[in-house]
């Protein structure tokens, strides 16, 4: 017995990984490489190679099993985690039809009190999920906006953080900071469906796990909407379900003289609207919010706000602070003499100084951890 286990184990350790990485990295780098040239069918093709490939497999049970953080959460199959062995039968046994099991929820809560809903996949279809989601991404990496920078490879918050800085930091601007209400809940599954192009294999998994149902407390509940918060592949639905925003924006409002009359900058389901006029502002809100319709979607009152990076203005008779906090950040401007003055790209002085500084809300936030590990 002794002997089968540990051949096993060193079969699975043994694995040339650096060539099981390269070999898929090759492939996906062909499917972005076809989408961005445009030739749709060479990266579907491509696509489902990449599904059938057993590095590719491989490389996803890992992805799952040991690489990834919340590896220790069961689904409903109360699996939480897999020998060796066993990861080497499941790249065996992946090309098999298997019908999508429902979701365990869990809840977690959140800063303001209220508890955020997750589900948990099973452990086949979490890797499965991995697996279509490494066939999914290089194809819309080559269509995504480049001001999109949540959940997407070699992007990160700071990444999101500097762009603004980089938009704001010459002149005052007004802001609409908005916040999409429970995007992951509410997105149209047809809508989102119509927007996928890939094999209708693929298609026909999404579709699956969309609709696969959720199991709280050993009642089932069917999801008419939303994609499952908790899956491998969420994050990239809900990308795909909000590309086009930014391209809307920016075709509604050309530049003028050169000037840019509203950017959007997005991270995630969170973005901010960038524009030097009031009036712009509260006409890509209305924009937006038509343009979320069909999705599905909306704005959430509570968290929309217009604002001003440098003076304190009146929006709908109210007095709105200067400044926004943006991804647990606070963007603000601040007026200042001419030694600490920002300048303008002919040298003058403008007279205020751009600030970016962790939100109170954050440190908050991290006081209570603090507090908490003091208190054990």
């Amino acid at each position: 017995m002794k002997t089968s286990i540990t051949k096993t184990t060193t079969a699975w350790n043994s694995i040339n990984w650096a060539k099981v990485q390269r070999v898929v990295f090759k492939l996906q780098k062909r499917i972005y490489q076809a989408s961005l040239s445009g030739q749709n069918a060479k990266a579907r093709k491509l696509q489902k190679l990449l599904v059938k490939s057993y590095y590719a497999k491989l490389l996803s049970i890992r992805r799952v099993t040991q690489d990834n953080q919340g590896k220790k959460t069961a689904g409903v199959d109360g699996v939480k985690s897999i020998t060796p062995k066993q990861r080497l039968e499941l790249a065996q046994n992946l090309n098999k039809y298997q019908k999508a099991k429902p979701l365990r929820r869990k809840w977690i809560p959140k800063p303001n009190g209220e508890k955020r809903p997750l589900g948990i996949p099973t452990m086949q279809d979490r890797v499965r999920q991995a697996l279509v989601k490494s066939a999914l991404e290089p194809q819309w990496e080559a269509r995504f906006e480049g001001e999109s920078y949540g959940f997407r490879p070699g992007r990160s918050a700071h990444d999101a953080m500097s762009r603004i800085f980089q938009s704001i930091h010459k002149l005052d601007y007004y802001i609409l900071d908005a916040d999409i209400s429970k995007c992951f809940d509410q997105i149209n599954h047809e809508y989102l469906l119509s927007k996928i192009d890939c094999p209708s294999t693929m298609k026909a998994q999404i579709r699956q796990w969309l609709k696969a149902g959720v199991m709280d407390n050993g009642i089932f509940n069917a999801t008419e909407s939303g994609t499952p918060q908790g899956g491998v592949i969420s994050p990239l639905l809900a990308n795909i379900a909000l590309d086009g925003m930014i391209e809307l924006i920016k075709h509604k409002f050309p530049k003028k003289n050169n000037r840019i009359q509203a950017q959007v900058i997005r991270y995630a389901d969170d973005f901010v609207v960038i524009s030097p006029q009031l009036e712009i502002i509260q006409q890509c809100q209305i924009v937006i919010k038509e343009w979320l319709k069909p999705i599905g979607l909306e704005l959430k009152p509570a968290k929309t706000r217009i604002c001003h990076t440098l003076r304190e203005i009146e929006v709908k008779g109210e007095k709105v602070k200067p400044g926004f906090d943006f991804l647990g950040w606070n963007f603000r401007q601040y007026p200042v003499g001419k030694h600490h003055s920002g300048k303008k790209n002919n040298g003058k002085f403008i007279g205020f100084k751009t600030l970016i500084k962790p939100s109170k809300k954050a440190i908050k936030a991290h006081a209570d951890q603090v507090k908490e590990v003091i208190k054990t």
